[in-house]
């Protein structure tokens, strides 16, 4: 189903009951990566949003930048879930997310940012303009973009030029909300970037998927779905003192 959000006719589905989940994919792809995994969660009301420009929502005159993709997430909050959700964002989706918890913490329940870099330092590598991205991507954009396959190389050049170009950058210590911060042990993101982000949110948790790439929700769907539903459903455990007196502020000492 479509609705106008930020002036954007936005693709987006809603399936489940209980707290609102919103899920936002990765670059360059769309909602339907969470169909093996995270739609699945269980006893949430899960919405999901193709951005502009990505999936069933079509392309719109100007750029497309984290910024304005974070803008449209924040008017789909209001006017369609109609108040704070939890927010799961996946690699660039994440990145999304982490600026929705910049401007507007408020919105935000629970935050869990999978496989995402807060700076372009925090990846092994990025897409480059004018460089060729895997046929299978292409060819999923074509089998549902309203904008048809040839519109695939301006949306990511779109995208490409528009990294960075936003005011507001992404600063872990500033998150206010419990923050899951998920990745993989052989992801495109460094991992020690996953772990510093983690340590640099006051209320941040770290889940590192063994045995995986950054395809880990679709190489562990059960163990990412897992993890990501006790995430939101439970509340944190007091860590052993001992854990306590050797972490430094901020150095493990996470969960409360």
């Amino acid at each position: 189903m479509y609705v106008t959000v930020n002036g954007v006719k936005t693709w987006h589905s809603v399936s489940g009951s209980g707290e609102p989940v919103l899920l936002l994919h990765g670059g360059f792809s769309d909602s339907r990566e969470f169909e093996p995994n995270l739609a699945t969660l269980d006893g949430f009301t899960l919405y999901r949003m193709d951005r502009r420009g990505h999936g069933r929502t079509p392309d719109v005159d100007g750029p497309i930048t984290f910024g304005l993709m974070a803008a449209d997430a924040i008017a789909f909050i209001e006017e369609v879930i109609g108040g704070p959700a939890h927010v799961v964002g996946y690699s660039a989706g994440g990145f999304v997310a982490g600026t929705i918890a910049m401007r507007r913490p408020d919105l935000i329940r629970k935050l869990v940012l999978i496989s995402t870099a807060v700076t372009k330092e925090g990846w092994l590598f990025l897409p480059q303009e004018g460089g060729e991205m895997p046929a299978q991507v292409v060819d999923a954009y074509a089998e549902v973009s309203p904008d048809g396959r040839d519109h695939f190389p301006v949306m990511m050049a779109k995208v490409i030029h528009g990294d960075g170009t936003d005011p507001d950058p992404v600063e872990p210590g500033r998150i206010a909300n419990p923050t899951l911060v998920m990745t993989a042990d052989d992801d495109i993101v460094h991992l020690g970037h996953m772990i510093e982000t983690y340590r640099a949110i006051p209320h941040g948790q770290l889940a590192v998927i063994p045995g995986a790439s950054h395809l880990l929700m679709v190489e562990k769907p059960t163990l990412c779905t897992q993890l990501v539903a006790d995430f939101l459903t439970n509340e944190p455990q007091p860590l052993m003192p001992v854990r306590r007196a050797l972490s430094g502020p901020h150095e493990g000492g996470h969960g409360s």
